[in-house]
C-alpha cells in the first residue's frame, strides 16, 4: 500500500504543527509524513524542528548525539528534506509545490515485528525510497522510532558545477 499525505503548509510553530490532522499519529503513514515535515523545518528553525521530532518520538527524547547527527547531515544541504516532497527534482532545485505531499509506502516485510512498522518515503534525490521505522504504543499512536532520511542525495543543479 502507498499513501500520499498532503500538508497545506510547512508549520512555523509547534501549535501549527499539531493543528494538522496527521498529528493524531493514528497510522504509521501519518507519523512518517509528519517526521518529514518536522525535519523540513530544520534549516529555518533548528529548535522548533527538534521539539517537533521529540513530540513524534514520544517518551524517547533526542540525545545530544542525535541532535549532532542531524546537524552534521544538514551542513551545507538545506535542500535535503525538500527532496521528500512530490514534484521536486535536482533540476528544479527541489522546489516543492503546495500542497506539500509526501509519498509513503509499505512492503511485504513492513510489519515483521509486532507493534513496529518499517515504511519507505519517496525521495526525488535518491534512486530508491528511504526507510523510516515507527512503533505503536499503548495509547494506540504510532511514534517515530528511527529515521534514515538524512543520507546524501543528488545536489540541486544550481549547486552542481557539473550539471
Amino acid at each position: 500500500m502507498t499513501e500520499r499525505i498532503a500538508f497545506p503548509f510547512i508549520p512555523d510553530s509547534f501549535e501549527r504543527f499539531f493543528s494538522l490532522p496527521q498529528s493524531a499519529m493514528k497510522t504509521p503513514f501519518e507519523t512518517a509524513a509528519m517526521a518529514v515535515l518536522a525535519l523540513s523545518v530544520y534549516p529555518e528553525n533548528k529548535d522548533l524542528s527538534f521539539r517537533m521530532l521529540e513530540a513524534l518520538r514520544g517518551p524517547r527524547p533526542l540525545s545530544p548525539m542525535d541532535k549532532q547527527f542531524i546537524a552534521d547531515r544538514f551542513r551545507g544541504k538545506d535542500y535535503l528534506m525538500r527532496s521528500y516532497f512530490d514534484g521536486t527534482s535536482p533540476e528544479n532545485d527541489y522546489t516543492p509545490a503546495v500542497p506539500y505531499t509526501v509519498t509513503v509506502s509499505e512492503n511485504p516485510y513492513s510489519y515483521a515485528e509486532p507493534n513496529f512498522a518499517k515504511l519507505f518515503v519517496a525521495c526525488s534525490g535518491a534512486d530508491s525510497p528511504r526507510p523510516i521505522e515507527l512503533r505503536k504504543a499503548k495509547d494506540g499512536k504510532w511514534y517515530l522510532w528511527e529515521q534514515f532520511l538524512l543520507a546524501g542525495i543528488r545536489q540541486p543543479e544550481s549547486r552542481n558545477p557539473w550539471a
